[in-house]
């Protein structure tokens, strides 16, 4: 039996879809259907249900399941420790990054990565939280760096750095001039909110039921799906917000924007996520570093920079 077919039908039980799969693969998806036909042929069962345009694992297609994901980690895991044992640290590794940390983050981390590693590539996939989790599940990509909480035993959550996010309004603002905002305060204007699935809404939501504010008592206008967007209307006036502090350094060394922190703070954690069954390189462990090493940085980096602002006001 070739590991290629092996590989195919694992990626289809997965993601239960032939055209995600394909996609996945980089395969057409009459040969991802060959694929899994030859196997069936095979083992002279059925691997998959289809009905009503979805697909689902028959009782043989659970059992092959179950010992595909072993080979495959188990070859996998071979590789690995073959170029761990001689040192090699060239090859691809594919990270993934919600929105908010793969544009203001991680690009000095990138970079110091590959300027250590030259023969090393690194390929970026940026989504919403939800999203990265869900490559890290499908073996998409081989680790994610999120902002947002993780509810899924099946992977590998390590706590890496904090963030604090604070509200931000133009200036001129009735609050501009306030030392700090209580959540209560935020339901007399519009709030701009991040799009369903962001980590960065998940954790104001829980933030302010937390503290008593209920959700729909905002004056949502309407809903954006960046940062970017989010603080652009923001400084046009059209509602206030909450994002994470670094990603305001030019807004505010610009006058455009004025962040003022919440009473009590609003403080999350950034996690790496990765799958559990993944056999671990010192390539991998590196990047690990580097990550932990960037984002200490980065965060002593802004409270420098809010002690300096402080200092000035």
């Amino acid at each position: 039996m070739s590991d290629r077919r092996l590989q195919v039908f694992h990626t289809v039980a997965g993601v239960l879809s032939f055209t995600r799969a394909a996609e996945l693969l980089h395969m057409t998806q009459p040969a991802v259907t060959h694929q899994i036909r030859q196997l069936e042929e095979e083992f002279n069962a059925r691997l998959f249900d289809r009905r009503n345009n979805k697909i689902s694992l028959t009782v043989a297609g659970e059992q092959v399941e179950e010992y595909a994901a072993r080979i495959l980690g188990l070859y996998e895991e071979m590789q690995l420790s073959v170029k761990a044992l001689t040192g090699d640290r060239t090859g691809l590794v594919t990270i993934g990054a919600s929105t908010t940390i793969a544009e203001y983050l991680l690009p000095g981390l990138l970079g110091d990565f590959s300027q250590h590693f030259p023969d090393v590539q690194i390929r970026l996939r940026v989504a919403n939280t939800d999203a990265v989790v869900g490559m890290v599940a499908d073996n998409t990509i081989d680790l994610g760096v999120v902002e947002g909480e993780i509810d899924n035993q099946l992977l590998r959550v390590e706590r890496c750095q904090q963030d604090e996010l604070q509200v931000v309004v133009p200036p001129g603002h009735s609050l501009a001039e306030c030392q700090a905002v209580t959540p209560g305060q935020l339901v007399d204007f519009p709030f701009i909110y991040r799009e369903d699935g962001s980590g960065t809404r998940s954790v104001i939501e829980r933030y302010l039921s937390e503290h008593g504010v209920d959700e729909s008592a905002l004056n949502r206008p309407f809903e954006l799906g960046s940062t970017e967007a989010i603080k652009g209307a923001v400084q046009a006036g059209v509602g206030i917000t909450i994002v994470s502090r670094a990603t305001l350094s030019k807004e505010l060394a610009l006058g455009h924007l004025v962040a003022l922190p919440l009473d009590p703070p609003l403080l999350r954690p950034f996690y790496f996520v990765r799958q559990r069954q993944k056999f671990r390189t010192h390539l991998m462990d590196e990047l690990f570093q580097f990550a932990r090493n960037y984002f200490e940085q980065t965060v002593e980096g802004c409270n420098e920079a809010l002690k300096t602002d402080d200092q000035t006001a």
